[in-house]
């Protein structure tokens, strides 16, 4: 027997996960919604931290280096979030498969996405503020670290913003949601650690992007500009920052890239293997 499910296997076995989450109540999915966003936040935290100090003369050293081990340590973030069970909205753009097998409806497949990335966003932001507002982490360097990063994230790419994290949404969450397959189609921890590891260094790495790590990091910088010693740091005027709100947080960036997160994931995932290896084979 062996240790994995093929791909005609693992595509099928996501009928049955599709129903699952489409059935569930709005209170467990809510529930499960806040712990995932509070695992990827924990990840996010960690990579701005490994983000950290990789500057000479105020530029960027071991550019591809530095990114690769911000890639490697975020993963971590999926891992709990498959492993110990919860439930992200990225994730679970993979739920097209049991739409489009007759399983679920479209209606339980929206109620779905709808609660868990409200969840999501609650537990990703309350992280965010326990750790950037009350913790005293990013008192200094770290939340230098985190302004640039979320300030970076409302502002880069001027008029052709939009499309730019549109696209790079796509990237994200093509290779979150391989990810979660490969998790998936392993029987054993190591097996998923490793199924889990690979792709999301990968789209971390290549600067793709995430829109509930994105509800961290955002959040996470705009709390950090409370410390006046990481303002400082961080080389960008009161001004500046100015630019860095809520409001930047969800026009600039969690919205366009929430879209493309579901191109990537439900599309150019699920509906691709729905197509490959599920369709037709529904018995009557």
């Amino acid at each position: 027997m062996s240790n994995f499910l093929t791909p005609a296997e693992l595509s099928k076995t996501f009928v049955g996960i599709s129903k699952a989450k489409g059935t569930n109540t709005i209170s467990k999915l809510f529930v499960l919604g806040i712990l995932a966003g509070v695992f990827i936040g924990f990840a996010a935290h960690l990579a701005t931290t490994v983000a950290t100090g990789w500057t000479i003369g105020g530029e960027a050293a071991l550019f591809g280096l530095q990114k690769f081990f911000i890639g490697a340590v975020f993963s971590v973030g999926l891992m709990l979030v498959v492993i110990p069970g919860s439930e992200l909205f990225t994730g679970n753009n993979l739920m097209t498969i049991g739409v489009l097998n007759g399983d679920i409806t479209w209606g339980q497949l929206f109620r779905n996405w709808i609660v868990v990335w409200i969840a999501n966003l609650v537990g990703s932001v309350f992280l965010a503020w326990m750790i950037a507002s009350m913790s005293g982490l990013t008192d200094g360097n770290v939340g230098a670290t985190a302004i640039n990063i979320a300030y970076g994230k409302v502002t880069a790419g001027g008029d052709s913003h939009t499309m730019m994290y549109f696209f790079r949404a796509i990237g994200c969450n093509w290779l979150v949601c391989l990810a979660v397959m490969m998790a998936v189609a392993s029987k054993d921890i190591g097996g998923k650690v490793l199924a889990i590891f690979f792709p999301i260094m990968a789209f971390v790495t290549s600067g793709f992007e995430h829109s509930v790590a994105n509800m961290y990091f955002i959040p996470a910088g705009i709390f950090s500009k409370g410390f006046d010693k990481a303002v400082a740091a961080s080389g960008k005027t009161v001004e500046a920052l100015e630019a860095l709100n809520w409001g930047s947080m969800f026009g600039s960036n969690i919205l366009i890239v929430t879209l493309g997160n579901i191109v990537g994931g439900a599309i150019f995932v699920g509906m691709v293997y729905w197509w490959i290896y599920v369709r037709g084979t529904k018995e009557a």
